[in-house]
């Protein structure tokens, strides 16, 4: 949906579910609708949590926040990485529509996002930490009032930056504020703020942490809690990947236990404030990280590690505690499942499913298979080709545009360590969801012609020179340009 579709519809869409344009001027007789936090942390792969059944890693506050609320066992990224998912996150679309297609594009101002939504039903809505959805030069990292902001009013955001003990952001003026605090401790000092001053009306807050994403580097009370040589590594663990050993996953470890004190502590306002019963905690992350599983490195591949994330809400006023659930929730979901749940419309373009039944115990049946995308190669994480994929509750399988890659029967092999896309025994299985794959790609408009062969992703090409919207842009501009750019390949 357009900007200009959007607002000539909104009206008639909120009206039609019985809602005003400000539910903060109309509804003072009535129960206030939910506020909603959604915390984002990077890179937070959804095994790595206590409740997930992890042996090391130290998660007290979270594993509390599942136990009071549901835990999402299957909760996947469907394209794990940072700024495409991002954009799914936030539209209920694919990549394929969004248009963010590569890391470190621009997201069109004409998507309409949550931001857009939950301001115009009359919530407040702010934004604070990472934003990567702007393209161009990561830093400094200023994202102007407007169109840009896709919604959020409130502000205490920069584009990108991993520099977690010298960071800054930005207001409504191009002004960076430095500190020199571990990041996930000031982003949350900057939500707390946004919750003190959000009293007075519902509000949707997302707050978008940069750990645990690398460097893996945490204060040295939380790197102290975890000795490498006591890890438990799983089967799939592959010892000597540079990057991904015992040292930088205790320091991943420690990251994690940071962040778990901050969710802590924004629970703990929200009690204060009296919040607690009536606002919405969605914990969540982008993508995983491999971490030497299958011998790789980052994300943007086919594996649990990498497409699974964390998945927890908790709302005591609106959804049953205790429960968990295998239901399969992707990305795609999170924004009508959102909007439903505070009683908004969602919008009939939106290609994610409404989750909010299976998130507030009224059936236990969901999607059957969830599907992934990435369009192009990244040479630095070890990925050589454009791929698609398809999850059920049994099987993963993966495709390039060439033919099967990989299948894995997730029931007796969790850790997907025989890949069955060889197998004469399982080619009727691998056939059917080829197919199931390639119908659904026609049917939601994906297509191999918008994959590319050329290192896009490598090297910094789409933030360290200009601002690029879409990946043709750029490979147009490479060609021009070959002192600064590598020779591009084919589009």
């Amino acid at each position: 949906m357009d900007r200009r579709k959007f607002m000539k519809g909104a009206a008639g869409a909120f009206a039609s579910v019985g809602l005003p344009h400000s539910i903060a001027e109309t509804r003072t007789d009535a129960k206030r609708p939910p506020n909603v936090i959604f915390i984002l942390p990077d890179e937070w792969r959804g095994q790595a949590l206590g409740c997930m059944g992890n042996p090391d890693v130290q998660t007290p506050h979270l594993d509390r926040l599942a136990s009071e609320g549901i835990l999402m066992r299957n909760t996947l990224a469907n394209t794990p990485v940072c700024c495409p998912a991002r954009s799914v996150m936030l539209t209920g679309t694919y990549t394929s529509r969004t248009g963010m297609v590569a890391n470190d594009l621009r997201l069109d101002e004409s998507k309409i996002t949550m931001g857009d939504l939950f301001s115009q039903a009359g919530y407040r809505t702010g934004y604070v930490g990472k934003w990567h959805l702007d393209g161009g030069p990561r830093f400094p990292g200023y994202v102007p009032p407007g169109r840009r902001r896709h919604g959020f009013q409130h502000w205490a955001a920069n584009e990108c930056n991993h520099n977690y003990f010298y960071n800054w952001y930005f207001r409504d003026e191009n002004v960076p504020i430095v500190t020199e605090q571990y990041e996930p401790e000031f982003w949350t000092q900057l939500a707390i703020e946004f919750l003190y001053e959000s009293q007075d009306r519902p509000f949707f807050l997302m707050l978008a942490i940069g750990a645990p994403h690398d460097p893996y580097i945490a204060p040295q009370k939380y790197l102290d809690l975890y000795d490498p040589k006591n890890l438990t590594m799983e089967p799939n663990w592959v010892e000597g990947v540079r990057g991904a050993g015992r040292k930088e996953i205790a320091a991943y470890y420690a990251a994690i236990t940071a962040i778990d004190d901050q969710v802590g502590l924004v629970q703990r306002t929200l009690h204060e404030l009296g919040l607690e019963e009536n606002t919405i905690v969605l914990f969540s992350s982008d993508h995983g990280n491999m971490l030497g599983s299958q011998g790789k490195i980052l994300k943007r591949k086919p594996w649990e590690e990498s497409i699974r994330v964390p998945g927890i809400m908790r709302c005591p006023g609106l959804i049953p505690s205790g429960r968990k659930t295998d239901a399969l929730i992707s990305h795609v979901d999170f924004a009508p499942t959102l909007l439903s749940l505070c009683g908004l419309p969602v919008p009939t373009d939106m290609q994610g499913t409404d989750q909010s039944e299976i998130v507030t115990g009224k059936r236990e049946k969901g999607s059957d298979a969830a599907f992934f995308q990435i369009f192009g190669p990244y040479h630095a994480g070890g990925v050589e080709h454009a791929w698609r994929g398809i999850r059920t509750e049994r099987y993963m399988y993966a495709r390039w545009e060439s033919g099967p890659w990989l299948l894995y029967d997730l029931e007796k092999d969790p850790y997907e360590m025989n890949n069955l896309v060889e197998d004469a025994s399982a080619k009727t299985v691998r056939d059917e969801l080829d197919q199931r794959l390639l119908t659904w790609m026609a049917r939601e408009g994906d297509s191999w012609s918008l994959d590319w062969t050329a290192p896009v992703e490598d090297g910094g090409r789409l933030f360290d020179y200009r601002t690029f919207r879409t990946v043709p842009e750029y490979l147009t501009w490479a060609s021009k340009h070959p002192n600064l750019a590598p020779p591009v390949g084919r589009n």
